[in-house]
């Protein structure tokens, strides 16, 4: 059995990142430990999630040495632009909610109730 996934969520302290959290709780996929991060604002701040105290970690060109196995970002798409491709040159998977990539030839464009294959 594989040990824990390790997934990042970006943006974590906006209402889109608010409604992924909560989503995430619904779901309560088992075998996942999460890092949330966000804006220099809002680090250091609690949140609570799954029944924890979680602190918003600040977002920087470090933070995916941490060989995060997923990344959701929900921080709109400067951060995308800039953040993503660190992430996937790590080896993460990424899922961007922004539109930054929706254009890329190489990125493929996923609306689960049309071509939920592509996952």
């Amino acid at each position: 059995m594989r040990g824990k996934y390790k997934v990042a969520i970006v943006g974590s302290s906006g209402l889109v990142g608010r409604t992924v959290l909560r989503v995430l709780e619904e779901k309560n996929f088992p075998n996942v430990v999460y890092t949330l991060f966000s804006s220099k604002n809002s680090a250091n701040k609690k949140v609570s999630f799954l029944g924890e105290d979680y602190l918003f970690c600040e977002l920087n060109e470090e933070s995916f040495n941490s060989n995060f196995d997923f990344a959701i970002f929900c921080a709109g798409g400067e951060v995308s632009k800039k953040y993503a491709p660190i992430a996937v040159s790590k080896g993460c998977t990424v899922i961007d909610n922004s539109s930054m990539f929706r254009m890329a030839e190489d990125v493929p464009l996923v609306v689960p109730e049309v071509n939920s294959e592509e996952i």
